[in-house]
């Protein structure tokens, strides 16, 4: 017999992308239970993802960077007093871990690898190494519960969507990462402008702290282009790739916005490589790589600040040339 879950809360604390990965856990659960209370516990700065989301009970908002360790306690008391009856960990960090385990709750699901994990009821293996993508490898915890995995959604309004409204066709570049050697190079992004720009509007976009790239890109490559970084929010930011011809992307966020839309994207993998499980869901993706054996790479899981090597040959030996020919391939202009 099915145990029956009325109060849910999912915790994902990590980086955007794994938030946005995340909802896939929200859609699946709703799916199969949808008289189920979720909420979703996310770090301060991606709540804004879940604002319009139609059936989230409740974004939870775990501030990190005003006094962690207070903020962390606060928090756990605040999902102790909701009484949830399930709790379901996505994050590997012991910081998630003290807050599920700290819940009352009976019963806590999460990957082995928490180092919290002792104080689950139920946790799961979880390896970036068997090529399944991470929503398999979240739908772990609960496919037990429901057999039908549903892909992550965002849900961007009409407001979102018209404030980002174009009138001709555009591509979007998002050239930035938390990590250096998830960078294809600037050099290469900006000659990657110089081959299309006179073909079709470009827009680069990201965060706040991606606009000083992204302006030293514009500058480099000569052209006079929309540099939209850091003006739009997280569901803005969504709507803009959703409209996009494509979307040309490292390993990053962007990836996983478009993926959230179901948008045209091409992933460019430098440091990092696809069998991570981290490519892109869209029913229209490329993904682009060096096609030289290189036995340093991938050379960690998330990319490190520089080449350890020096020589960086798995992003540079990836040329414009051949990304503008991914790019040609996602659209026909008259």
């Amino acid at each position: 017999m099915q145990k029956k879950y009325n109060n849910i809360l999912v915790i994902q604390t990590a980086f955007t992308g794994d938030v946005i990965l995340g909802t896939s856990v929200l859609e699946t659960l709703h799916d199969t239970l949808p008289e189920a209370n979720i909420s979703y516990l996310v770090r301060k700065g991606n709540e804004g993802l879940l604002s319009s989301h139609p059936f989230l009970k409740e974004t939870l908002v775990w501030d990190k960077s005003n006094g962690k360790i207070k903020n962390l306690w606060k928090m756990a008391r605040i999902i102790r007093s909701h009484r949830y009856d399930l709790v379901i960990n996505l994050q590997r960090f012991a910081t998630s871990g003290l807050m599920a385990a700290y819940s009352g709750t009976k019963e806590i699901r999460g990957f082995d690898k928490n180092p919290m994990s002792f104080l689950f009821h139920k946790k799961f293996p979880h390896s970036l190494e068997d090529g399944r993508h991470e929503i398999e490898r979240n739908f772990g915890l609960i496919q037990d519960i429901t057999t039908r995995l549903v892909k992550p959604r965002l849900y961007p309004t009409p407001a979102h969507r018209e404030k980002v409204k174009r009138n001709k066709p555009y591509i979007c570049l998002a050239p930035a990462s938390v990590w250096h050697t998830k960078q294809w190079p600037a050099e290469h992004w900006a000659q990657l402008i110089r081959i299309l720009s006179d073909e079709i509007d470009i827009v680069l976009t990201g965060g706040k702290g991606d606009a000083e790239l992204c302006r030293q890109i514009i500058s480099s490559s000569g052209k006079e282009i929309e540099n939209a970084a850091g003006k739009y929010n997280l569901l803005e930011s969504a709507a803009l790739i959703e409209h996009a011809e494509v979307t040309v992307s490292n390993d990053s966020a962007p990836v996983h916005l478009a993926s959230a839309l179901n948008a045209p994207v091409i992933e460019i993998y430098c440091s990092t490589v696809p069998k991570f499980g981290f490519y892109p869901l869209s029913d229209r993706m490329q993904i682009a790589e060096t096609e030289e054996e290189l036995i340093c790479r991938p050379c960690g899981v998330h990319g490190k600040r520089a080449c350890p090597l020096g020589h960086f040959r798995c992003a540079t030996e990836i040329h414009p040339e051949k990304i503008a020919a991914y790019v040609r391939s996602f659209y026909t202009l008259a």
